[in-house]
């Protein structure tokens, strides 16, 4: 099903800070149908994420797959690791290198190592799409349609507030992925979410509130998996996303594309507020035809995108199901 090649080795790249990388290995998946046989589909993942985006270890099964919203049967589905997630042996140790927008550049070179030159979509959630916009700001013509889903084009006073809390724990804390993780858990979820799962319940084996041992849950659950140099780099990209930074203002940038533009927001998003996003597509509609807003009515905040399959197969399926599939 899900087809893990040897890595792309990036050679020779220097980021915006100007320091330099002899070899970035690129690792990447594949599923689906054979490369060059159908429209590609590339899939950004988020902070904790990886490349496995269906298949056994899947994070995105429900949306991605055989019969599912992006049909494994009628697309070849593209997912790259960002370098130093944690995912191979690789580790960044100066997380301060990088930002969004290198990873863009990154992710451009491997469409280019495997000579891709048109996607039909590029997606990703949360600092997946803040890498998608990064990648159509660069490569205008790349592809068919963006869908940036609970991110934006740019991190807010309010994104890189958390992310300097979050940046600040990481550096200072004894416990860095326990304590950073149980502060993000807040942000990527809701007050009424909370309310909803907890009701103020009490753990008597513990004598705590049940919200206490689940956030102290969480957090043991990601020490266990995940990497502080890994955490601390994608902090770092989730901080930096902006398009316009050293580079053209947002009309200029995004006038050159011809993709349909699709942007999904969450309700009660705290980490990028659907507010925002409202603000982005009316911007956007000012000197834009192709561009669409919906949203994802739920309780559950920022980690709606992974949770409210339903809604997001109802939401995507007339781009990946109604049109005519050109082979």
């Amino acid at each position: 099903m899900e087809n893990i090649p040897s890595p792309i080795i990036v050679q020779d790249f220097i980021t915006e800070s100007g320091a330099s990388y002899p070899s970035l290995p690129l690792s990447f998946t594949l599923s689906g149908l054979p490369l060059h046989s159908a429209p590609i589909v590339l899939v950004n993942h988020a902070l904790t994420g990886n490349a496995q985006v269906t298949g056994e270890n899947g994070w995105w099964n429900d949306l991605i797959g055989d019969e599912k919203t992006i049909d494994t049967h009628r697309y070849t589905v593209l997912a790259f690791d960002v370098p130093g997630n944690g995912n191979n042996s690789f580790i960044v140790d100066n997380y301060l290198d990088f930002t969004t927008r290198d990873i863009a550049r990154i992710f451009i070179k491997g469409l280019e190592a495997l000579n891709i030159t048109q996607l039909h979509t590029i997606i990703g959630g949360s600092v997946g799409g803040g890498i998608a916009w990064e990648i159509l700001a660069l490569e205008p013509n790349i592809t068919q349609n963006l869908i940036p889903i609970a991110t934006d084009w740019k991190s807010t006073d309010w994104m890189i507030a958390n992310c300097y809390l979050q940046e600040q724990i990481l550096n200072n804390s004894s416990k860095p992925i326990e304590d950073a993780r149980i502060h993000a858990m807040l942000c990527y979820r809701s007050p009424e979410s909370f309310k909803e799962k907890f009701q103020r319940t009490i753990n008597n084996d513990l004598s705590i509130f049940n919200i206490e041992s689940w956030l102290a849950h969480h957090g043991k659950k990601l020490q266990k998996r995940y990497q502080l140099s890994s955490y601390k780099l994608m902090n770092q990209l989730l901080k930096t996303i902006d398009i316009t930074r050293n580079s053209y203002d947002f009309e200029t940038l995004l006038s050159k594309t011809n993709a349909a533009i699709h942007i999904i927001g969450i309700n009660s998003d705290l980490f990028f507020t659907s507010k925002e996003n409202r603000e982005t597509y009316n911007e956007l509609k000012k000197f834009k035809q192709n561009v669409f807003y919906s949203e994802i009515d739920s309780v559950h905040g920022h980690d709606a995108f992974l949770i409210e399959y339903k809604q997001l197969d109802h939401l995507l399926a007339d781009i990946f199901k109604a049109e005519t599939i050109e082979k």
